[in-house]
């Protein structure tokens, strides 16, 4: 193996589900869980795309950098409509990796780009604040059940 091809398989250390939420509809409010089950559309219960888009994804720590980008608090994930909020582990440096997250088995394909919604949801400047940090979107490789606290890991 390279040294590059090295680098870029290792990581420091699991990450964390911190948040999960579902919407039932389309611009309907996200709903706070402990768990979710995952099928091979999405997370059930939730208005998911299946395929690429299954499950989407931000970390935690973005929360706080797009809420400074508007000069306020960190941003509340429920605002940002992903599925999980994850901690501790960099979600770019997963792309186009399998990743288990609880017992089910994801794939992260595609950045997860902000919607004009950004504007109307955080204010003037909301769509370029989340521009870079709006997270992923993954493909369900191995169906599961994700609960709060559980670890992020790269396979």
């Amino acid at each position: 193996m390279s040294d590059l091809k090295a680098l870029i398989a290792g990581f420091a250390q699991p990450g964390k589900v911190m948040w999960i939420g579902l919407r039932a509809q389309r611009r309907s409010v996200m709903l706070s869980e402990v768990e979710a089950v995952v099928t091979n559309e999405g997370l059930q219960g939730d208005h998911s795309r299946a395929g690429k888009r299954a499950v989407t994804l931000i970390q935690a720590e973005h929360l706080g950098a797009i809420g400074a980008m508007l000069g306020r608090d960190s941003v509340p994930p429920e605002v940002l409509r992903r599925n999980l909020v994850v901690s501790g582990i960099n979600l770019s440096a997963l792309k186009g990796r399998q990743v288990r997250v609880g017992t089910a088995v994801l794939s992260f394909d595609v950045i997860c780009a902000p919607c004009s919604r950004m504007e109307e949801a955080l204010g003037k400047g909301g769509y370029s604040a989340v521009r870079g940090h709006g997270g992923w979107c993954a493909s369900v490789v191995t169906p599961g059940l994700i609960c709060i606290g559980d670890s992020v890991v790269p396979i």
